[in-house]
């Protein structure tokens, strides 16, 4: 079997009339007539130029050979960012492809082709920005959630002084402490996350990870910028508060100082950002040698996030994934599958062959203008 084409497909899902999310899709083709989808996230512009530089070096290769694959066309990015940034994001798009089309031209699930799985439900958290606490909270319990996370950074708090110095100011402080209490109470015994965004120097960072701290919160999030892990560092063993940080770094390499300088309780890669399936693996095998949870970002649509649960169920370290799309209408009409993929707060796998769902291309066909083709 060998690889003869790969095409990409860009898509502005509305809501309302009116264009809402932005999905990035891959799909590789072959000289057997099986494909493969999948999907690229946080990527701009570039990516369907980075795709079809990329597509020329895998050409007559073997779809099944999926880390071959990749490594061969990382390596020739060395000097185009081989190791982060666009050209990794775009690659992954590729690399989740490849494993949707080895499941299907072996006739089983991706999660086996990984190594089997520890479980056949993966746990979802949902990502709830700064909606009405209590609310929310009501609704996804209803439904079978038991992870919801909120928002405490805000750019326009009364008590900020300077929009460019992420510093707290002590009625800043004392505003945000006072609402992540009210969020708490609000929520009862889910678990709970807290996300700062990564806005904060490092005295505000640890102030409100100690400030916290009876809070009993599953994890707090990104509380500094992700460039310093030495920073970050000195927060986790700080605090009491579990520190949740890694979205914003690249394979296995961007992950190995925070791993082994322990900078973070837990960490959460974005799956279809910083090397797909296999890497990220790889990354989840490599915290659990700290004994560190992996818990991943995604806030990508259906595809990916049935993607991300097949590494989920394949490594032992799991604690729950992102869910980023609650209330959106759209998500269950961007794929096509048996079953709905979301059951009482789970991604539910089954036996299908490859990711085990399809794109609704009938769905996405309908949001472009007339006459666009939806895979270029």
């Amino acid at each position: 079997m060998k690889i003869t084409q790969i095409k990409t497909a860009e898509v502005r899902v509305k809501v309302k009339g009116r264009p809402r999310y932005h999905y990035h899709y891959v799909r590789v083709h072959t000289d057997g007539g099986v494909y493969g989808t999948g999907e690229a996230s946080h990527v701009d512009g570039g990516w369907r130029g980075s795709t079809k530089s990329m597509a020329v070096q895998l050409i007559g290769m073997d779809p099944r050979d999926v880390d071959a694959c990749f490594e061969k066309v990382r390596r020739s990015y060395i000097f185009r960012g081989g190791f982060a940034g666009l050209g990794i994001s775009a690659l992954t798009g590729i690399e989740i492809a490849l494993w949707d089309l080895a499941g299907k031209a072996q006739g089983t699930p991706v999660y086996r082709l990984l190594g089997g799985k520890f479980r056949d439900r993966v746990r979802l958290y949902v990502d709830s920005a700064s909606s009405d606490y209590r609310q929310r909270a009501e609704e996804v319990r209803a439904k079978g959630f038991t992870a919801i996370k909120f928002d405490l950074d805000d750019a326009h708090n009364p008590h900020k002084l300077d929009p460019w110095n992420w510093s707290v100011t002590p009625d800043e402080l004392k505003s945000m402490v006072d609402q992540a209490f009210e969020i708490r109470e609000a929520v009862g015994s889910l678990d709970l996350a807290i996300d700062l965004h990564g806005r904060y120097d490092a005295t505000a960072g640890l102030a409100l990870a100690q400030a916290l701290e009876r809070l009993n919160l599953m994890w707090l999030e990104e509380p500094v910028p992700p460039e310093n892990i030495d920073a970050l560092a000195k927060i986790t063993q700080a605090t009491r508060t579990p520190i949740c940080a890694g979205e914003n770094l690249y394979m296995r390499h961007g992950f190995r100082d925070l791993l082994q300088k322990q900078a973070a309780d837990i960490i959460m890669p974005d799956i279809s950002k910083c090397g797909g399936l296999s890497e990220c693996r790889k990354i989840a095998n490599l915290a659990e040698l700290y004994y560190i949870p992996f818990a991943p970002h995604n806030n990508s649509s259906a595809l990916s996030t049935v993607a991300d649960a097949h590494v989920c169920a394949s490594v032992p370290n799991f604690l729950a994934l992102e869910f980023h799309r609650y209330g959106d209408p759209t998500w269950d009409e961007v794929i096509l599958s048996e079953e709905p993929a979301i059951q009482r707060g789970h991604v539910v796998l089954g036996e299908k062959p490859g990711l085990g769902v399809e794109l609704n291309e009938g769905f996405l066909q309908a949001q472009l203008q007339q006459g666009e083709p939806l895979w270029q």
